[in-house]
């Protein structure tokens, strides 16, 4: 049997990445080459999305990933010409949901105690819209909690074992230079609202857009949730 991960709204891939060099079979379903909005699914049990270009057997897919954009959701959101337009925002939440509805329905018996996907899981900042919709998120995290050395609080919904963080305080992922200048000249710890930018991803700088970038998931939670996602989830319903 195949292992799969969708990475829905992937952008740049971040997220998945750990699967892909582990030798999952990793499709990462993001603009502008594929748009989750056109997917279909059919009675043979297949996911067909992007005019046929890509068709999966359902019951091949091991966990999905999904990002949806939060530009409409974002409380920070205070200076946009244009109106929100929070449906269309959430038409592509429901169509990331619509996939993980479909692929959970496939058990093996109908005596299963543990669900067709191993895992799922949909991200958006913490302080934003969607929870008005989705309701309180199963996991919270700051990136420096896994050792990238900003704040950016970020929200998870889903079925999936929670990834332990690595730190307790953000003092002990920065640099001693970035904690005098802190101290000395009341500088605010690293916001990622705040940052300049060319240090949000370096790597990107020059290459993509600063919102891009600013979707960008970060290497060590990426890292850490893989670790904790990366094997068979059985009546494992206490660590939600």
């Amino acid at each position: 049997m195949k292992k799969i991960i969708l990475d829905l709204c992937g952008g740049t891939g971040s997220w998945s990445r750990p699967y892909k060099e582990a030798g999952y079979e990793v499709h990462n379903i993001t603009l502008p080459k594929f748009n989750v909005l056109y997917t279909a699914f059919d009675k043979e049990y297949h996911l067909i999305n992007f005019a046929g270009k890509l068709i999966l057997d359902a019951k091949d897919i091991y966990g999905i990933l999904s990002a949806p954009p939060c530009t409409y959701f974002s409380y920070a959101r205070t200076n946009a010409k244009k109106p929100r337009d929070l449906d269309g925002a959430f038409e592509i939440v429901h169509a990331c949901l619509k996939v993980v509805w479909f692929c959970q329905q496939f058990l093996d018996k109908d005596t299963q105690k543990y669900p067709a996907l191993n895992f799922w899981v949909l991200e958006n900042p913490r302080f934003g819209m969607l929870s008005w919709y989705l309701g309180k998120p199963a996991y919270e995290f700051d990136p420096w909690e896994f050792g990238d050395a900003y704040k950016k609080r970020t929200a998870l919904w889903g079925y999936f074992t929670h990834p332990e963080k690595q730190f307790d305080h953000i003092e002990q992922v920065l640099t001693k230079e970035q904690i005098e200048k802190h101290k000395t000249n009341s500088q605010p710890l690293p916001k990622f609202d705040y940052m300049k930018s060319k240090d949000i991803h370096p790597e990107h700088f020059g290459k993509l857009d600063r919102q891009t970038r600013r979707a960008i998931t970060p290497k060590g939670f990426a890292e850490a949730f893989f670790k904790a996602n990366n094997k068979e989830i059985l009546d494992n319903i206490d660590a939600l």
